[in-house]
């Protein structure tokens, strides 16, 4: 596979002016403070059927958008006792949580990690919508479009925020020491969350994150859930392209980099096809807060695949975010 995009040396100098859409921060705290009124509960429910001998695992259920019940799975290290810190993960696009068994690196590693399932996309979580009527959608990317108030990503987003909020009601979590982590769609979401809630995010691992440079990508990208707008758009008057942009605006990882301060470490791959290195390059150089970022020469949508999970423990011992007790 060729390179997809910018080559190195272009992609650290790539640091293109952005214009801020016209009350982003008012629209996020509207967002948050109307999904925190609809309030819900909190449960985990401990399951014995995993056969996971090294891991306790429990079904959990948090008020995400609307107060709407939103799945997500916790495993623990069998015989937690002090609080750990927890890593947050966010999922890839059309993927939802799965199974347990996916998800055991980071407990493995010793620490807690809640697997936040994505409303719509898995079997757990469904989207209601908001009743905007948009449906033409083959897939999630233009679904509710038409404003940034019906946006999809408004709800699910959303979702990502709540699930910390959750965190003081989990069994074996210390929320002051969450890290927020995904790749592609995951990777975005985790962006996005640092940035709405930067008092409660202490590293952010954002693996070939989607979701960013949206006014790049969807001219550039030909493989993956970009390629969704760009048929939308193709099908619709020329009138709604700047109304569709101006929307995801909204939702785009060059906008919330500035607001994130946590540390953060970024994963690319030069040779991915699905979210164009620049695009990632673009949220990684407006970062606010101390940054790293693993370059894949040769990496496709995967990143350093099976390597990617040993560097980011490493760089997470590096900044002393360790499953040792404070």
């Amino acid at each position: 596979m060729p390179l997809t995009d910018l080559d190195l040396d272009e992609l650290l100098a790539y640091r293109p002016e952005f214009t801020e859409p016209a009350g982003f921060d008012a629209f996020w705290a509207d967002t948050l403070a109307t999904a925190r009124a609809r309030t819900g509960p909190v449960t985990a429910e401990l399951r014995t059927d995993t056969r996971l001998t090294a891991f306790d695992v429990h079904d959990v259920r948090f008020p995400g958008w609307n107060g709407e019940p939103v799945a997500a799975w916790l495993l623990l290290p069998r015989g937690t006792t002090a609080p750990l810190p927890v890593v947050v993960k966010y999922l890839g696009y059309t993927c939802g949580r799965a199974l347990p068994t996916d998800h055991l690196v980071p407990p493995a590693a010793g620490y807690a990690h809640l697997v936040v399932d994505s409303r719509g996309q898995g079997h757990d979580t469904p989207d209601r919508g908001e009743g905007d009527g948009t449906q033409w959608a083959e897939g999630f990317m233009t679904r509710g479009i038409e404003s940034p108030a019906t946006y999809y990503y408004r709800r699910l987003i959303t979702d990502c925020v709540r699930a910390l909020d959750a965190l003081p009601h989990l069994p074996g979590t210390d929320p002051a020491r969450a890290i927020v982590s995904g790749a592609s769609q995951g990777g975005g979401l985790a962006l996005a969350t640092a940035a709405l809630a930067p008092d409660r995010v202490a590293a952010l691992l954002a693996d070939v994150p989607f979701l960013c440079h949206f006014r790049r990508a969807v001219r550039i990208t030909g493989d993956g859930p970009y390629p969704e707008i760009a048929k939308y758009l193709r099908w619709h008057s020329r009138e709604k392209e700047e109304q569709t942009l101006a929307t995801l605006d909204h939702f785009d990882g060059v906008h919330f980099a500035p607001r994130a301060t946590a540390p953060a470490l970024f994963g690319v791959g030069l040779m991915d096809p699905v979210c164009p290195p620049s695009t990632v390059f673009a949220a990684y150089h407006r970062y606010a807060g101390p940054a790293a970022i693993e370059t894949w020469n040769f990496g496709d949508h995967g990143g350093g695949h099976g390597s990617t999970p040993g560097r980011q423990l490493a760089w997470l011992a590096s900044i002393g975010l360790t499953p040792k007790a404070r």
